[in-house]
């Protein structure tokens, strides 16, 4: 949980792929606009000592391997932190992606948990698809940092809901993620028979324009568009099991697989601050 009142525990796990620096730029971005610490950690399936012949030799490659990738994870942290001047802590593990993964969340228990998105295979971490474990494994909040759409560093969010502001804003720093967004807030709802169009009011003192969809099997698709044209680099939703602002989890992961855009995503059990 937060390690005191103003600060949040922010978790980046990452694969070391290509995309890592903008998935630590965003997760910068959230820091920066919430006062989060950054954690990053990476888990190497030890698939590079099989076939070893000795235990020596096995030893003897798992330490080189140890020694590589934490050159390899300084390397690529220490740029962006020096260059945003954000302290990241790091970690690395060799074995099982999920057990790993599951142990490491248990032990430091953060307030949110980052995750890069795949254009290919949403979310796929060294081969294993973890959306749904983490989503079951964490019970705070969840952010899918899109890499075509980067949250940069020291520039405001364009903001936007997902079926409901008030449950979509159902974490503790709330007020701070609509502090530092543009105007106007964009809130998208998906309807049951409802044409698609577009309203105007003030929601929590910024002028929010809400847009409504048919609910089917292009909903999603109609979203992504919208999203896209209305600029929003990132969108909140609820990801309660009930509730009717809230998304099954069906619903979520068609979410992830189909929005080119950041994900906030809540869990819908804590009181929102708004």
């Amino acid at each position: 949980m937060k390690t005191n009142a103003n600060t949040y525990k922010i978790l980046v796990l990452s694969d070391l792929k290509k995309s890592t620096t903008n998935l630590l730029k965003s997760s910068i971005s959230l820091a920066q606009i919430i006062n989060g610490d950054i954690d990053f950690f990476h888990v190497k399936k030890p698939t590079e000592i099989v076939g070893q012949e000795s235990q020596l030799s096995a030893i003897r490659t798992i330490n080189k391997l140890h020694t590589a990738t934490t050159n390899e994870i300084e390397q690529i942290i220490t740029p962006i932190s020096e260059a945003y001047n954000i302290p990241i802590t790091y970690k690395h593990a060799f074995g099982n992606v999920k057990n790993e993964i599951g142990e490491y969340i248990k032990k430091t228990n953060p307030d949110i948990i980052v995750l890069g998105q795949r254009k290919s295979k949403p979310l796929s971490f060294i081969g294993d698809n973890i959306s749904d474990f983490v989503i079951a494994q964490h019970d705070g909040v969840i952010m899918i940092a899109a890499d075509d759409k980067t949250l940069e560093p020291n520039s405001e969010l364009s903001l936007g809901a997902l079926n409901g502001i008030e449950k979509s804003f159902n974490m503790d720093f709330a007020h701070s993620l609509i502090e530092h967004s543009q105007k106007p807030l964009k809130s998208f709802k998906i309807y049951k028979d409802s044409s698609a169009s577009e309203t105007q009011k003030e929601i929590f003192g910024k002028k929010t324009i809400e847009y409504a969809f048919d609910q089917g099997s292009n909903s999603m698709k109609s979203l992504s568009n919208y999203l896209s044209k209305s600029d929003v680099n990132l969108l909140c939703f609820n990801r309660a099991t009930n509730g009717q602002d809230s998304l099954a989890k069906s619903e979520v992961k068609n979410a992830i697989d189909t929005l080119n855009v950041s994900l906030l995503i809540t869990n819908g059990q804590n009181q929102s601050s708004i």
